[in-house]
């Protein structure tokens, strides 16, 4: 009990920003909460597929990616099993599990085995403008650009529909009539993700809090469905639905 005590006391003041803190500082500090996401099978080569991002949330032990992010199957008999990957300087594999989906506002919670990771405190993204700055942290294009974070930033360009109706009824679809059905909104963002950021955290860039998650797959597929080619607009969806999902399990 004390080890785990010891080990959230330190999360907390490893997430606590500093009086002042710039961009810089706010980096360094939630670097340490960024993980890799994806499979793991050491009969593979390369035994490991982490094709998105994640960030530590509540006490340590849990995380938050996209739903899409997540595969669609493992292959549990060749001893395939879902995996974050923590650390830098000696990258760990852990296993993880999928806890809870909203498949919705495509989020998933995930648990994951080993010492508790420096959380990041989730903020109030209804208080969130046009024109305001923040800046987000993963890795674009899975592990390709290898395993160091890299960070963006860009302003909120619009707070639009997570879909909008189309002029063709052609360009419909069964799923984005679901979601015509129920909206709500999203962050645009000026600055470019990329595939591999889907579940990286948008933050306040001088108190490092969390106020939605980059999504590159889910949106596009509602907000520009009918484009022959994808454009360099981003999206993130609010904090609001990652503090409802935390709450659903007993977490903060």
């Amino acid at each position: 009990m004390r080890v785990v005590t010891r080990y959230l006391f330190l999360a907390m003041l490893i997430s606590t920003p500093a009086a002042g803190a710039t961009l810089p500082d706010t980096i360094a500090r939630i670097k340490p909460s960024i993980i890799g996401v994806g499979t793991m099978l050491y009969t593979r080569r390369p035994p490991g597929r982490f094709v998105g991002t994640g960030f530590v949330v509540a006490d340590g032990r849990h995380a938050i990616t996209n739903a899409h992010v997540l595969p669609k199957a493992i292959n549990g008999e060749k001893k395939e099993f879902l995996a974050v990957l923590v650390g830098r300087a000696k990258p760990e594999v852990r296993r993880a599990r999928s806890l809870t989906v909203d498949r919705v506002h495509d989020l998933a919670l995930l648990a994951f085995d080993g010492k508790p990771l420096p959380a990041m405190r989730i903020g109030d993204s209804t208080r969130v403008r046009e024109g305001e700055s923040y800046a987000f942290t993963g890795f674009p294009i899975g592990m390709v650009l290898g395993m160091i974070p890299v960070t963006h930033h860009g302003i909120i360009s619009a707070i639009t529909p997570i879909a909008i109706p189309q002029i063709r009824t052609g360009a419909l679809d069964a799923r984005m009539i679901k979601r015509l059905r129920n909206p709500y909104r999203v962050f645009q963002l000026d600055a470019t993700a990329y595939p591999g950021n889907s579940g990286s955290p948008l933050y306040d860039p001088a108190t490092g809090a969390v106020i939605g998650v980059i999504n590159k797959v889910f949106v596009k597929q509602s907000k520009e469905h009918i484009l022959d080619k994808p454009s360099g607009i981003s999206y993130a969806i609010p904090a609001r639905y990652v503090r409802e999902l935390l709450e659903s399990r007993g977490l903060r």
